[in-house]
């Protein structure tokens, strides 16, 4: 893809995403893996510590990934379009880069973040390429029809819980039932044991830190992917399909059109996700509470992801702040290095073989890494891509795919 292939739009709001990621995955990435899912787990639930949660949990969490992996999908079509009736062919290119999506995925999961979401685009990459000549309205009515069907079976498991609970905590409980709800419940009572291993194993050596992680990266990769996250990739990679093909991301759309997403996100699905969190904070965090609204929070979330895209994709349409939204450009450029960049730092932050910081700081006082993170992303990224062709990882993966090294280092003039 030369420079004048690129969509400024589709970069910037694409780098406006690896930069929002951050905000929710700094959790799992300096706390106990399940004080992500309730914050009461490890890191503080009041105060500074509240807010911070409550704010990510309205305006992040799950719509910066959802943006991003709509934007996985756009990119796919982009490059598969520019791919046709070339040498390798667009699928050729798409399953040999797929292929070593999955490879980066699996070492990033097991040797840096246990939160990897390549290896999951992998696998969606390689279903939803199947309907990529589908009409884009039917992809996305089709991935908002998953996306729905998700959210019936999450309230539905969550009935289940519920009632198994009940019974389980009833008198005259029979043994099997409270073996049942030990095991279907574990993700929603988490034994402190396992926290304090895992702040054991981070912060020792690196063998011990790959280790601890392996246990949540494993469990990711199986019971959660295959049960929920795979699947909303596939809708959310259909739906950035759709979009793109309708101009969403290339600016194809006119003003009102935008500002009318921006009112619905951000007017109606802001609101709702504030009383999804109040409800959440007024019950204590109390467990069922908690997966009732995370099921319930995904119904505003693609509207509140696609709201903020609306925002960046105006301000570059206007020419507004020009410096933010060229350097969010150039960090959405080289979005795969960024992201695994991320990973790289953190590790050395939270790890005991590097600063060993793992558990030892509260909610709010993770986000000073992330500012720190967002600092230098902003501040690399665009000298970075004024010098050379690529990312370091991007020109990795596609010297990879193409089997030769491809052109890195730009010439001067």
């Amino acid at each position: 893809m030369t420079e004048t292939d690129r969509h400024t739009s589709i970069d910037a709001v694409r780098g406006f995403a690896v930069l929002g990621i951050l905000l929710m995955n700094i959790v799992g990435m300096g706390l106990p893996t399940f004080a992500y899912i309730n914050p009461t787990y490890y890191g503080g639930h009041e105060g500074a510590n509240m807010w911070a949660w409550a704010i990510n949990y309205v305006v992040a969490d799950g719509k910066m990934r959802g943006l991003f992996t709509m934007l996985f999908g756009a990119s796919m079509i982009l490059i598969a379009d520019r791919a046709e009736g070339q040498r390798p062919g667009p699928a050729s290119i798409h399953y040999r880069r797929v292929a070593w999506l999955f490879v980066f995925g699996m070492l990033h999961a097991y040797l840096l973040f246990f939160g990897d979401i390549l290896v999951c685009y992998a696998l969606a990459g390689a279903v939803v390429f199947l309907f990529r000549k589908w009409s884009p309205k039917l992809l996305i009515a089709l991935g908002a029809l998953v996306l729905a069907g998700l959210v019936v079976k999450g309230l539905i498991e969550a009935d289940h819980l519920e009632k198994l609970r009940a019974a389980a905590l009833a008198p005259d409980a029979s043994e099997a039932t409270r073996k049942a709800w030990a095991q279907d419940g574990f993700v929603l009572n988490p034994p402190a044991s396992l926290g304090e291993n895992e702040i054991k194993g981070y912060r020792g050596n690196f063998i011990e830190a790959v280790k601890a992680r392996s246990f949540a990266a494993m469990i990711l990769q199986t019971v959660i992917m295959f049960g929920e996250s795979l699947w909303e990739a596939i809708a959310q990679m259909m739906i950035g399909i759709g979009l793109y093909r309708l101009g969403f991301f290339t600016l194809g759309w006119k003003t009102r059109s935008y500002a009318t997403l921006m009112a619905i996100g951000w007017g109606i699905g802001l609101p709702v996700m504030a009383w999804l969190a109040w409800r959440c904070v007024q019950s204590g965090f109390e467990p069922m509470v908690m997966s009732r609204s995370a099921y319930w929070s995904a119904i505003p979330r693609p509207f509140i992801a696609l709201a903020h895209a609306s925002a960046i994709l105006l301000l570059v349409r206007a020419g507004a702040v020009r410096w933010l939204m060229d350097r969010l450009a150039a960090a959405g450029r080289m979005a795969l290095s960024n992201y695994l960049g991320t990973s790289i730092i953190t590790a050395f932050v939270f790890c005991g073989f590097g600063l060993g910081l793992y558990g030892q700081l509260e909610r709010y006082q993770l986000y000073g890494v992330v500012a720190g993170v967002w600092l230098l992303i902003l501040l690399w990224s665009k000298p970075w891509m004024s010098a050379f062709h690529y990312g370091p990882f991007e020109w990795v993966w596609r010297s990879l795919v193409r089997w030769k090294p491809q052109p890195f280092v730009k010439r001067a003039g």
